[in-house]
């Protein structure tokens, strides 16, 4: 799905998309410009690949904005 955040001073639209890669949960992120990353969650810091080179703020505010949507899928299930 595609969100809007603010990064960098400017919102920006990010396609996110979970998936599994061995035995982790983890988190796709495309930016406009084509760049991807993958991010998974350990404990309750958020990680990146070490092919990714994300700013800490970046990944902090990405980071938060999977956690609502991860939120949001909890409520609408739990409502059910």
């Amino acid at each position: 799905m595609k969100y809007k955040i603010k990064l960098a001073g400017r919102a920006q639209l990010v396609e996110i998309s979970s998936a599994y890669f061995k035995a982790w949960h983890v988190w796709n992120v495309k930016f406009e410009d084509g760049k991807a990353i993958m991010l998974f969650k350990l404990g309750s810091d958020w990680m990146q690949r070490n092919e990714d080179y994300l700013e800490e703020h970046v990944l902090r505010s990405l980071g938060n904005l999977i956690d609502k949507i991860i939120s949001a899928r909890k409520r609408v299930v739990s409502i059910r």
